[in-house]
This record gives C-alpha cells, sequence and structure tokens, in this order.
C-alpha cells in the first residue's frame, strides 16, 4: 500500500520519500524537512503514534496526517491529541487521500505579498501587471495575465473552466466555455517549453485544468 501511494503521489508531481519503520522516518523528518508526513498507527518498530511524538516534542510542526485502519474514536481522539493534523481510516479513495493533503499544504504555504507572488518558476507582480518564468518576461495580454494569476494562486489545484470564466471574464458560467479553452492554448504558447506537451498547464479531463508551477 506504501508503494502504491507513493507511486500514485509520483504521477502527481510530489516529490515522495518513503519507509516502512518509524525509527527511519524520524530521521528521514529531520534530515529532508518534508511539508507532510503521512503516517500509519502500526509500524514495525515504533508505532506511528510514538513516531508522532517523538516528532513534536523535537519542536517539529510538520503536518502529520495517520492512515490506518484502526478506526475507534479513541484511536482518532489520541492522535489528534499527540499533534497529528488529519486522520484517515481505511479503506480510503486516492482523491480524499490528495484533497486532505491539499489541504495540509495550504495551510502551511508561506504567505505571499499582496502584490507579488512568487510559485515555481514563475514571478507575478499584479502591481506592475507583469510575469516572468526563469527570471524571463512573459509577453502577456492582460486577459492572459489575469489567468496566469488565478492558476498561480491555486497551484496544483483543479481550475474549472466555469471557474475561471467567472473569476476573470467576469460573467456567468455558460456551455460557451471554448473560449476558456482557446485562450488556454494561447497561454501554454506563452508559458511551455512544448505547447504540445505541457508541463504546467494541464488538461485535467471532465474537470477543467491544473496549473504546476
Amino acid at each position: 500500500m506504501r508503494e502504491g501511494i507513493a507511486a500514485a503521489l509520483s504521477r502527481e508531481r510530489y516529490e515522495v520519500l518513503q519507509t516502512g519503520f518509524g525509527e527511519a522516518a524520524l530521521k528521514m523528518a529531520a534530515d529532508e524537512k518534508p511539508d507532510v508526513i503521512i503516517l500509519d498507527v502500526s509500524l514495525p518498530d515504533i508505532g506511528g503514534f510514538e513516531v508522532c511524538r517523538r516528532l513534536r516534542g523535537s519542536g517539529s510542526d510538520v503536518a502529520v496526517i495517520f492512515l490506518t485502519a484502526r478506526a475507534d474514536e479513541i484511536d482518532r481522539i489520541v492522535g489528534l491529541e499527540i499533534g497529528a493534523d488529519d486522520y484517515i481510516v481505511k479503506p480510503f479513495s486516492l482523491r480524499e487521500l490528495q484533497a486532505r493533503l491539499q489541504i495540509q499544504l495550504r495551510h502551511r504555504a508561506p504567505r505571499q505579498s499582496k502584490t507579488h507572488l512568487h510559485v515555481g518558476d514563475f514571478d507575478i507582480d499584479s502591481e506592475k501587471l507583469i510575469a516572468r518564468r526563469k527570471g524571463l518576461l512573459l509577453n502577456l495580454t492582460p486577459r492572459e495575465f489575469e489567468m496566469l494569476r488565478y492558476f498561480a494562486e491555486r497551484n496544483g489545484e483543479v481550475v474549472r473552466r466555469e471557474d475561471l470564466l467567472g473569476a476573470v471574464w467576469k460573467v456567468r458560467a455558460s456551455t460557451a466555455t471554448r473560449t476558456v479553452d482557446t485562450h488556454i492554448l494561447k497561454l501554454r504558447e506563452k508559458i511551455e517549453d512544448d505547447p504540445g506537451s505541457p508541463r504546467h498547464l494541464i488538461s485535467v479531463w471532465g474537470e477543467g485544468y491544473k496549473f504546476i508551477a
């Protein structure tokens, strides 16, 4: 299960480290400083509760999500009381895990200036209305700039066409979402190395688009 989760999250472009032992997890957490730890309660050496206690005792504020078959209320209470941020009971869906993972990442995202946003390769200055990728100025129209800013503020999240249409075009969603698709193609031409195989602005079938800075 651990390897399956790691493979699935890697496909979503998370950087994933994994181990099956609590002691190794503590060392990995100290050395690598992860953003989130997904932690099973039952481990072969020291239990997940003890791992969480030691993390909090060392002063670490890394997000901890327990993933366990132990569904008893007392186990959930113990997990949260010793410092876990979330508690997911098996069986679970990968989409639920990813959604809860995103919540923890958003809570821990560094606060950005209201006029300046830096995510990944992109720098977006809302005061000067300019955007750069890898330090190079992007020649964007005002609409393209607003689209890029909207996506960057939701880095890693799926954005529906209807939401983008309402936020950028200031109109209610309708069947005429081809306008969005056309502008997406134009924006890709300016922010992607290979617009035909996009890495930053990805289509999510049946849902919309996901921006990965």
